[in-house]
This record gives structure tokens, sequence and C-alpha cells, in this order.
């Protein structure tokens, strides 16, 4: 018999809220079990296994960003839309820092979270659809795009602005400037 109250949407928001407070890498089913008050097995038939967990929760992580970046989004085109969808981005990652690294997890392209790992980008395509890139063009501007978010998020969790006397907020608004001056001047091939 399963435990009263434990069901697998449950198992997931804990385990996602887990890795926001003790970092994804550090998430097992051990913690998530003691956080329950029960012995890791009566887990086991919410969720199949550790890998499981951690799918679940790239899950809900790739989902809660796309809602919120498709509401971001809404009405918004060009610079407008790009800003909206990086502060989204961004303040994810500030806000929920275990689940944005699920986020970047390997998914098996049958699940799920792969299926809201591409609504993600075609919510970037979207974005783009205001900056009338063609193909490759645009495909190219979707890593772009995911690459810098990425890269200025983690450096900038990592304290990697710290030595530089600019605010972080500062850089982050330039950085969205030049983002779109490229976006709307993008290099012919």
């Amino acid at each position: 018999m399963a435990r009263a109250g434990l069901t697998a949407e449950r198992v997931t928001q804990a385990a996602a809220d887990l890795a926001d407070e003790i970092g994804f890498q550090h998430m097992t089913v051990s913690a998530l079990a003691r956080g329950f008050g029960v012995k890791p097995a009566a887990l086991y038939s919410h969720v199949k296994d550790a890998q499981d967990v951690k799918v679940r929760v790239a899950s809900l992580a790739l989902t809660e960003l796309a809602d919120r970046a498709a509401a971001a989004l809404a009405g918004r085109a060009g610079k407008d839309a790009l800003v909206a969808f990086a502060n989204v981005y961004r303040d994810y990652a500030k806000e929920h820092p275990g689940r944005y690294a699920a986020t970047q997890m390997e998914l098996d392209p049958e699940t799920a979270a792969a299926d809201a790992a591409r609504r993600n980008a075609e919510l970037t395509r979207a974005l783009l659809r205001g900056y009338e890139l063609q193909e490759p063009d645009q495909t190219d501007a979707v890593r772009m795009l995911g690459g810098l978010f990425h890269g200025y998020v983690t450096l900038e969790k990592a304290g990697g602005f710290r030595h530089t006397p600019r605010e972080v907020d500062a850089s982050w608004s330039r950085t969205l400037d030049a983002l779109d001056s490229l976006l709307r001047n993008w290099p012919p091939a």
C-alpha cells in the first residue's frame, strides 16, 4: 500500500524544491525520502529510480520556464520580446538554481521532458520571428541566445563578474541591447 499523501507529483515537486535547496547534482532519492520521513523504498511505488526523478524535475522545470516565457512573450515582438524572454530565463535560473540545472540535462527525445525542451526552443523561435530571420540563420540565433543566456547566468551565479566595477544588471541590459542590434542586422552568409 502506498504511503498516504505520496504521489508521483508530490515526489516530483519535493525533488524540485530539494534541488533548489541543495543543488540538482546533490539531490538523491535517499535525501528526498528523508524529507518525507520514509525509507527510499517507499518512493519507488511512485517513481522508477533516481534517473526518473531527475527527468521528472527536468520536465517540471522546462514546463515552468516555457509557461513563464510564453506569458512574457504574449503581445511582444522585437526587442521587447527579446528582453522579456531573456529576463524570464535569467530570473528563473536565479530563483530556481536546482531546477535550472535540471533543464541542462540530456534527455531522451521520447520523454515529456524532451517535449518541454522543444517547447522552449519553439518559444525562442517565436521571439526571433520579430527579427525576420530565415533558416539556417534562425537556428544559429536560437543556439547563440541559448549559449549566451546560459553562459551569463552560470557566470553570474558562480560570482564570475564580481571582479569588475560595472553592475551586473547594467551589463545585462547592454548585452540585450547588443543582441537586439545583432539580430536586427544579422550578417549575410
